[in-house]
């Protein structure tokens, strides 16, 4: 069974390229190679800005020719690498902006990772600093002080939740809080 292509109403059987073709651009693109390298070296190399990086582009443009197995010409084939060329150098650079915009996500996201670990850190270093605070106080003031910070009562509920009168609450309160920001001021 022999491999057949449709083409415009017709059956036409697939033809595997001739090593007759294969060597014709062979040495087509070998002569342009030896004529034209340097000319092409100079265009992508103005492109990029380097030279190493031009020749490596160059010689996979011609390593890409020599690989193909489409029928190129003398006439068709220095469009045929320039396109390439071109299309080359805009995949490096699309490659390079692709990688930069990563980069700067990446230290973006680190940085409010480090930001969020220095806040939780900085958080801790409060809490044990309130609490060794809160323990120099007396019960009572530290049980309304408690409340009010971790809980986030104020003074009415603490009141209910107690059963203490309001203005008793709210004076421990205010007790609480003079006597932990003197001991936070007295530390620092």
């Amino acid at each position: 069974m022999t491999n057949r292509a449709h083409i415009k109403g017709t059956i036409q059987p697939v033809v595997a390229p001739s090593n007759q073709l294969l060597m014709t651009n062979r040495t087509i693109i070998e002569t342009y190679y030896r004529h034209h390298r340097d000319e092409l070296l100079a265009y992508v190399s103005s492109r990029l800005g380097d030279v190493f990086l031009a020749e490596d582009m160059v010689q996979e443009v011609f390593l890409r020719l020599m690989q193909g197995d489409r029928p190129i010409t003398e006439l068709t084939l220095p469009s045929l690498v320039y396109t390439m060329s071109r299309n080359l150098v805009a995949d490096h650079y699309r490659h390079i902006a692709c990688r930069r915009e990563y980069l700067q996500l990446m230290r973006g996201y680190l940085s409010e990772e480090l930001t969020q670990s220095d806040t939780m850190v900085h958080a801790r270093d409060i809490v044990t600093l309130m609490e060794r605070g809160l323990r120099r106080l007396p019960e009572p003031c530290r049980d309304v002080y408690r409340l009010h910070i971790y809980d986030g009562m104020q003074a009415g509920e603490i009141s209910e939740h107690l059963g203490q009168s309001y203005k008793a609450v709210e004076y421990r309160l205010g007790q609480a809080r003079k006597a932990i920001r003197n001991y936070l001021r007295k530390i620092s």
